[in-house]
């Protein structure tokens, strides 16, 4: 039986994609880049933002930091709210929540954010821990800080836990630590990509996750 889920933010809780996309536009607008046609920013959804614009502008991860500034500047005031939860989402961390478990928040977006998220969703006291990056990226890789929301959360165990994320990096995070996972499809990555992360098992919808608890 699993004691601690441990659950992504952005794809997997949230559905966040209007709010990162027009802050990627903004943040490339102001650098002075082209932006391309939104279908082909889809994936800033997940990695870490140095690593994307890094990627699309073939520039060095310090020179991405400008953009990633530039970004934030819209997302902390607009883009941060731009956001929807995912159906059925409330109802199984009530019902998790009610078997005695604790639930966990594990994501790559600064803490910060994802604290005044879920308190704008009303959702926080959901959630025993709330576990994100650091802004200065010391604490930005999903391994990194899956680590600390392993030790925010108290977890002895790793088997007694389960990660549930709809990216790669959720479920290779969760391997990196002998943890199982949960690979969901209603968000940002596909069937693909979680088999080849290497996903214990596969939700299609949100439903699908209580069963495999």
């Amino acid at each position: 039986m699993y004691n601690t889920v441990f659950f992504d933010l952005d794809g997997t809780v949230i559905n966040s994609e209007l709010g990162v996309l027009n802050s990627v536009e903004y943040a490339l607008k102001k650098y002075g880049a082209e932006i391309p046609p939104r279908e082909k920013l889809n994936f800033f959804l997940g990695p870490p933002l140095e690593d994307s614009f890094a990627k699309l502008l073939n520039i060095s991860k310090s020179e991405a930091q400008i953009l990633v500034k530039y970004y934030r500047e819209y997302y902390s005031q607009k883009g941060i709210f731009e956001i929807e939860l995912y159906e059925g989402i409330v109802p199984l961390l009530e019902n998790i929540k009610q078997s005695g478990r604790k639930t966990v928040i594990a994501t790559s977006k600064p803490e910060e954010f994802a604290v005044r998220i879920l308190k704008h969703l009303g959702i926080a006291e959901l959630f025993d821990v709330i576990a994100g990056a650091t802004f200065d990226n010391s604490r930005s890789e999903k391994p990194d800080v899956l680590a600390y929301a392993i030790k925010m959360a108290g977890v002895t165990d790793i088997k007694t836990a389960v990660m549930v994320g709809d990216r790669k990096y959720d479920c290779m995070g969760a391997a990196h630590f002998g943890m199982d996972s949960i690979g969901v499809l209603y968000g940002f990555g596909d069937l693909e990509e979680l088999n080849n992360a290497g996903a214990t098992y596969i939700a299609k919808t949100v439903e699908d996750i209580y069963k495999f608890l």
